[in-house]
């Protein structure tokens, strides 16, 4: 009676072991196919993106054209320059950085903050005739607009250069 019982246990464990195998197989081939996605931006966040970079790059192209007031110490243009295009920039960056990806939103707000506090130095140091104080502001003001174009996705610095 043994024997029997025992043939028995034998064929149970193989079929419990086949069982075991088969559902490890579907279970890694099931987590298997939902491999984790890079995180992307959508085709409407690209589009925003770049409707608001437009207007970010076209004050940036306006820096040469500062320089020359900062270099003058023409007080009064400087500051219309930067009341006048330059001022929506601000709000361009944090259009921008609400687009971007979760990850790159840190930084960009950093580098948006730095831009928008150099602008401000560049401004009181205009209003207050402060030479030296202009020209270090300038610098800062050059520098964050070539930093802050740097976070720009790829696909809308190639698709700017295009337009």
């Amino acid at each position: 009676m043994s024997a029997p019982f025992s043939a028995l246990q034998q064929l149970l464990r193989r079929l419990a072991l086949v069982a075991l195998a088969g559902v490890l197989c579907f279970g890694l081939t099931a987590c298997g196919e939902g491999k984790a996605k890079a995180p992307t931006l959508s085709a409407d966040d690209i589009a925003a993106i770049e409707r608001q970079a437009e207007g970010f790059l076209a004050a940036r192209d306006r820096l040469p054209e500062l320089a020359t007031l900062v270099n003058e110490k023409d007080w009064t243009f400087t500051r219309n320059l930067i009341h006048g295009p330059m001022q929506e920039v601000g709000r361009q960056m944090l259009y921008i950085n609400q687009r971007l990806l979760p990850a790159e939103r840190p930084e960009a707000t950093k580098l948006a903050n730095q831009l928008k506090a150099a602008l401000a130095q560049l401004d009181e140091a205009a209003r207050l005739q402060d030479g030296e104080k202009l020209r270090k502001s300038y610098i800062a003001v050059a520098s964050g607009f070539g930093k802050y174009a740097q976070i720009l996705p790829a696909q809308v610095q190639e698709d700017l250069k295009q337009i």
